[in-house]
């Protein structure tokens, strides 16, 4: 027979998982807020690309924009994960760099060089956007689906 100090402990043990678990939950849903984004507005940035991330929990694409003083900025796009953006037709070959694109993201709201990504135009002018997961892009191009 268990004492009453016994079923106190294994309350305060199952109060205390319970708190991890949602002090957890909390943080993961922090970080797919997309609060950061300006979701209601696009831009579209045309440019080099530096760099293409296929990695998880999010992808991401590093693209060079020319700017109005004649250089160039560095602008970080961050993108679905792999198995997402997958099944809308991509590949991890999809973007290379030095591939000249044009990209529609949402725009952060600090103003930053960086949005959330919404489509791109390959070279070849085929169109991929993030449509597993993400409303509002274009579909998956012919035959990518």
């Amino acid at each position: 027979m268990q004492s009453y100090g016994g079923h106190r402990m294994k309350f305060l043990q199952a109060g205390l998982v319970a708190a991890m678990l949602l002090a957890f939950a909390g943080a993961a849903f922090a970080h797919h807020s997309g609060a950061m984004f300006e979701r209601d507005k696009t831009i579209e940035l045309t440019g080099t690309i530096v760099s293409f991330g296929w990695t998880n929990p999010h992808s991401w694409i590093e693209i060079e924009v020319p700017n109005a003083q004649g250089g160039t900025d560095k602008w970080g796009v961050e993108c679905n994960s792999p198995n997402n953006m997958a099944r809308s037709g991509w590949r991890s070959n999809t973007l290379k760099p030095g591939d000249q694109v044009t990209i529609t993201v949402h725009p952060l709201r600090d103003g930053g060089k960086g949005g959330r990504f919404v489509s791109v135009k390959l070279p070849d002018g085929t169109v991929l956007g993030d449509t597993i997961g993400y409303p509002g892009a274009p579909p998956p191009a012919k035959g990518q689906n």
